[in-house]
């Protein structure tokens, strides 16, 4: 496959006006990146200050057994907390106190807010500032906001990160300043692979953020470079930028294109070779395509429709458009950062509508009328569209899957072919080649 020689984002061409319409709208809980946040982060704690609910809805997403001890909990609000009968801060701290009695291998304790805990405005960073006093520096305690007010699932990693970016910066300085900082939730072989690649450019000094380890001081320089590995860390980068660090600029690295313009956007910001880096990615390209080639007949000129969800979708959007041939009816995002998807809008197809925000009853319809073949969504709207014999597709599955990189290229078309396979399957369409059009 030939690949476009993509470096750093450009401005979008004349596109359609977003549609931009306020009134119901679905969204999940930012409570829900907690269930990749604390496989990933294996020395931090996880504990939510709400209600039954928030711990309902952690247990069932993350499918953990009663008897295991995942690295997540809830401090739950009683209606005695509720009413300010109690002394929530006093509680908190009796709870924390046990909790670190017995997990001791905590070290570095995450409180997180919730809507409970955040329309009775318990104030959990000064709570953390309490408790770093008490436990510092064996337990180190920060604190975010997880709420689902008004908010998409993936910004409780977003400000996870910033959180986690003041902590450190607030940590004693020293150490050799990263030259390169990844930011973004990655699975670890993720993480590996991009590893592998950067040593075979000859890069050094780069730093995922977040790393496995929690408490590693990140150290920032004035030549510090970052690079998003996701769409929707704006505050992230906007603490990163306030620090001194650039943003090197490319769209994100989903599918063999999106990869290799990322990867290429890295070696042109530190002068790497050209030649090198077309020797170092000619043969991971090359799996990646062949990997999504297998995808492809179940894909290609098959209409998608897109409901807002995660804001990866004009990343999704772009690599289903670009490599699998898919038509995109509509691409609807939470919240379009305009400087972060630049280069990914500008590569959709002309005309094809954007819409940020929601009036999810007017979407719906629009979604009715344009009749998709597939339709990505999250958890509320599926099941009803399956109700109505349409074929959709979780949203909140690109963000617990492992799907950036090459290696990861023909998982990702995988994710968006199975609904359609398996509806296939079920209605005896035959096989991908007679199902495709």
């Amino acid at each position: 496959m030939s690949m476009p020689q993509l470096a750093a984002c450009a401005e979008p061409p004349a596109i359609t006006q977003p549609i931009r319409q306020r009134g119901q709208h679905e969204v999940f809980c930012g409570l829900t990146s907690i269930i990749w946040l604390h496989r990933k982060v294996q020395d931090a704690f996880f504990l939510v200050v709400g209600s039954r609910t928030c711990a309902h809805l952690l247990q069932s997403a993350a499918g953990v057994m009663i008897f295991s001890e995942p690295r997540f909990a809830t401090a739950i609000m009683e209606e005695r907390d509720l009413a300010g009968m109690a002394d929530m801060h006093d509680e908190l701290d009796n709870v924390v106190a046990r909790l670190l009695e017995r997990r001791p291998d905590i070290r570095m304790l995450v409180l997180v807010g919730s809507c409970p805990s955040e329309v009775i405005k318990f104030d959990l960073t000064r709570a953390a500032t309490r408790l770093n006093a008490v436990h510092a520096p064996r337990h180190r305690v920060i604190a975010y906001s997880g709420s689902g007010i008004e908010t998409t699932f993936t910004q409780g990693e977003d400000n996870f990160l910033a959180a986690l970016i003041a902590d450190k910066m607030a940590a004693p300085s020293g150490g050799t300043p990263a030259r390169l900082v990844v930011v973004g939730c990655l699975a670890d072989v993720v993480e590996d692979q991009f590893s592998r690649l950067f040593a075979e450019l000859g890069l050094n000094g780069v730093v995922f953020l977040p790393g496995r380890d929690a408490i590693k001081g990140l150290v920032l320089g004035p030549d510090t470079r970052f690079i998003l590995a996701q769409p929707y860390l704006g505050a992230t980068a906007a603490a990163l930028e306030a620090r001194g660090s650039r943003r090197i600029d490319s769209i994100f690295p989903l599918g063999a294109e999106g990869t290799s313009a990322w990867l290429r956007a890295i070696c042109t910001a530190f002068g790497v070779d050209m030649a090198r880096f077309d020797a170092v990615v000619a043969q991971p390209r090359r799996r990646a395509a062949e990997a999504m080639a297998h995808y492809r007949p179940w894909l290609e000129a098959r209409r998608v429709f897109f409901f807002p969800d995660s804001q990866m979708e004009p990343s999704l959007a772009r690599f289903l458009s670009r490599e699998m041939g898919s038509e995109l009816l509509e691409v609807g995002s939470p919240y379009l950062h305009r400087d972060h998807v630049a280069g990914e809008l500008a590569l959709l197809p002309a005309g094809v509508p954007i819409s940020e925000g929601q009036d999810v009853d007017l979407q719906i319809e629009r979604c009715r009328d344009a009749n998709p073949d597939l339709i990505v969504c999250g958890l509320g709207l599926a099941n009803p569209f399956e109700a109505e014999g349409r074929v959709s597709k979780w949203s909140i599955e690109f963000s617990f899957t492992p799907i950036q990189g090459f290696e990861q290229a023909g998982d990702l078309a995988e994710l968006f072919a199975r609904p359609l396979m398996r509806n296939a399957m079920l209605t005896g369409g035959g096989d991908r080649r007679e199902a495709a059009r």
